[in-house]
């Protein structure tokens, strides 16, 4: 993503910890879905003790590979949609950036 290109800024380390932190917390939260909806029969009725087993244990077998999955596709995500963002600077004279909505002038104009 930033290889060859130096340092990375402040701005680039901050986005890059909040993707991680997403990526862990949806992965997370997808996962605990998933297996809250396999095992939570096992863990709210009282089922045969062969049954519980095997819906827990699908239940994990399912959720763990979801988190891993989830997290690597957020990541790779980033890095391949990561592009820094320049924001143009203008110099004391010259005028700002043009509106983003059609229509609309800017109060320089």
């Amino acid at each position: 993503m930033y290889a060859g290109q130096g340092r990375r800024t402040q701005a680039e380390r901050d986005a890059i910890t909040v993707e991680i932190g997403y990526a862990l917390f949806s992965a997370a939260f997808g996962a605990a879905v998933v297996f809250g909806v396999v095992a939570g029969p096992a863990l709210l009725f009282a089922l045969p003790p062969g049954v519980e087993r095997m819906l827990v244990l699908f239940g994990l077998a399912l959720a763990a590979p979801l988190f891993v999955a989830r997290v690597v596709s957020v990541l790779l995500r980033f890095r391949r949609g990561a592009s820094p963002v320049v924001v143009p600077r203008s110099s004391p004279g010259t005028p700002g950036p043009q509106p983003s909505q059609p229509g609309r002038t800017s109060p320089d104009s």
